[in-house]
């Protein structure tokens, strides 16, 4: 008996709305960026198209979600509503596969290749793969590290990559896709669901109406209907702190270019993780205005390495080193001296050590001092990220919030408040580091 010839994508055709972006792929283009509204069917087409690609070029293809877990939710145990298939069984006919790993969320492919549903938080686990096609799904919520990991691998093969996402908040997603934005060999898109035939006018009404009755709040309600059915990059996220704070310095032309006068000195403010972010904050203090003038972020490396990486080569006077109250415990693993010891034989000093204090303190002081700042959108880009998504934690035993949620933008929330409450002229509490025997002021390089 004759084999029955496949010819994919199987009993599926891309919408109108998605037409550009299918086309592009299938012209050989290399790199999308899509910003689109809740079911628009953006792993659908992700899903087909790796499928199209697979079977024309041998090769490993991965399709990445923030979390495995949730990658076996949304893409490899999903089913089509409307035919009541799974999904990947639909893209990728079984007559096409030889095998399926369902603890490894793994298929292979009748011509040798294979296509994985991952987690993106754990890219770094990857070493040694060496995919030619590659989905980031849910990208807002996806570690941005996992795409300067993956970009060298295709740029060295050829591979493609596809950006899938909903905006949340202004952060590396929307910074990406307004960079894309005109670069050659980048197809970008930003489709909110007026533009599409997804939704009714009076559907979406009552997405809205749903919205403000969840959250219990038109504001907050509002907020995430214009952010993921809308499309909307400057929404706040529904309990963010400091976001509508920053939208009205944006407003009052606060952030813009704010260069470093070298007849002040420079204040910085630390938050120090171990196996966590660093954050630095660099201000200048000109009366009562706060001039916001560098923001430096790290992770995973030494106190040394952050003190080379953060304050060697700048043109700055430093004044004082704000940091917070834990840098004054000990640790074992620095023969017994505390993080503050540490810094001191770098030659950072002198220092500010703050006190103990509930979350609320900083939050508090950080809102009463971001209408006397001024920020310099470019050193301080991601900086200004953390800031505006640095939100409160949603319950959902209680459906209310409760708190700061600790999450990566929290490291430059807290450095940024920690400034808040000790800078010069302040009532909140200090406790100065004596200058250490026979180094001379400032940090020593």
């Amino acid at each position: 008996m004759k084999a029955r010839t496949l010819h994919l994508p199987v009993s599926w055709r891309p919408r109108p709305y998605q037409l550009d972006l299918w086309n592009h792929l299938l012209g050989g283009g290399l790199r999308a960026d899509v910003a689109a509204h809740r079911r628009w069917g953006k792993d659908e087409v992700a899903l087909h198209w790796t499928a199209l690609a697979a079977s024309n070029r041998t090769g490993a293809y991965w399709h990445l979600l923030p979390e495995a877990a949730q990658g076996r939710k949304v893409i490899w145990d999903a089913v089509n509503p409307h035919t009541g298939k799974r999904r990947i069984d639909e893209a990728f006919p079984r007559e096409t596969r030889v095998a399926r790993y369902n603890s490894e969320m793994k298929l292979e492919l009748a011509n040798g290749s294979t296509w994985q549903v991952l987690g993106s938080d754990n890219y770094d686990s990857l070493v040694g793969s060496s995919p030619v096609g590659v989905v980031f799904s849910e990208w807002s919520l996806a570690k941005p590290e996992a795409w300067s990991f993956i970009r060298p691998i295709l740029a060295e093969n050829g591979g493609w990559a596809l950006f899938l996402w909903t905006p949340r908040g202004r952060n590396h997603a929307t910074r990406t896709f307004e960079s894309r934005q005109g670069e050659k060999g980048w197809f970008t898109l930003r489709s909110p669901a007026t533009e599409t035939d997804v939704f009714t006018p009076e559907q979406l009404e009552q997405e809205k109406r749903e919205f403000i009755a969840e959250l219990g709040s038109e504001e907050e309600g509002l907020a995430r209907f214009a952010t993921e059915y809308m499309v909307d990059f400057n929404t706040a996220q529904p309990g963010a702190y400091y976001a509508s704070l920053l939208g009205q310095a944006q407003t009052e032309n606060r952030i813009g270019r704010v260069p470093h006068d070298p007849a002040l000195k420079v204040d910085t403010a630390w938050d120090l993780g171990i196996d966590d972010y660093t954050a630095i904050w660099f201000f200048q203090q000109a009366g009562r205005e706060v001039r916001v003038i560098d923001y430096f972020e790290t992770s995973g490396v030494g106190l040394q390495e952050v003190v080379r990486q953060a304050l060697a080569g700048k043109p700055y006077v430093y004044g004082t080193h704000h940091l917070p109250h834990d840098v004054m415990v000990r640790e074992l693993g620095a023969a017994g001296r505390s993080r503050l010891e540490s810094l001191h034989g770098l030659g950072v000093w002198p220092v500010e050590v703050g006190a103990a204090m509930d979350p609320e303190e900083r939050i508090n002081a950080a809102r009463l001092m971001i209408p006397i700042c001024w920020f310099d959108a470019e050193k301080c880009d991601l900086g200004l990220t953390r800031l505006r998504a640095y939100r409160k934690r949603w319950s959902r035993v209680t459906h209310s919030y409760s708190g700061p949620l600790h999450d990566e933008a929290s490291h430059g929330a807290d450095a940024f408040g920690e400034f808040a409450v000790t800078r010069r002229g302040s009532a909140g509490p200090r406790a100065a580091a004596r200058r250490p025997a026979g180094q001379a002021l400032g940090w020593m390089g």
